[in-house]
Order: structure tokens, then sequence, then C-alpha cells
């Protein structure tokens, strides 16, 4: 369990197209977003959604995450 609300969580990354840039969405278990975000800029009040202290792993995750690829965020 990522948090007390949120069972489980989804990430995707977004393409930006011209001077919009790429962006990291995460979704609740019924795909609905619930954080939206700069995938150049750090996440904030990441304890908001149960993130707090997961700074580097969620980091590395947008890193490696392909565009347009919607999957499961499992943050140990």
């Amino acid at each position: 369990m990522i948090s007390e609300g949120f069972d489980t969580m989804y990430i995707i990354k977004v393409k930006g197209k011209a001077k919009i840039p790429d962006y990291i969405q995460l979704r609740d278990e019924n795909f609905v977003l619930i954080a939206y975000f700069r995938a150049d800029r750090p996440l904030q009040k990441l304890e908001k959604y149960g993130l707090e202290g997961k700074e580097a792993e969620l980091t590395e995750i947008i890193r490696n995450l392909p565009f347009g690829k919607l999957q499961k965020l499992d943050l140990i």
C-alpha cells in the first residue's frame, strides 16, 4: 500500500510538444488523475501521496519510464 488514501497508483510519462514540457501523471486504482507534474522538476508535497522519502526512487523510475506506457508504481 502506497498511502492510506491510495492502495494502488499508476504512473505514465507524457511527451510534450514544442514548448510544452514532458509531464508525469499519477493515477489511482480507478485511473483517476491524482497528480500531474513536469518530468524535469521534482513533485512537491510528496507526503500527500504517501511518497515522502521516495524522491530518489521516483526520479529513477521517471528517468527510465518510456513515454505513453502506463505502469503500476511500485515503491518499497
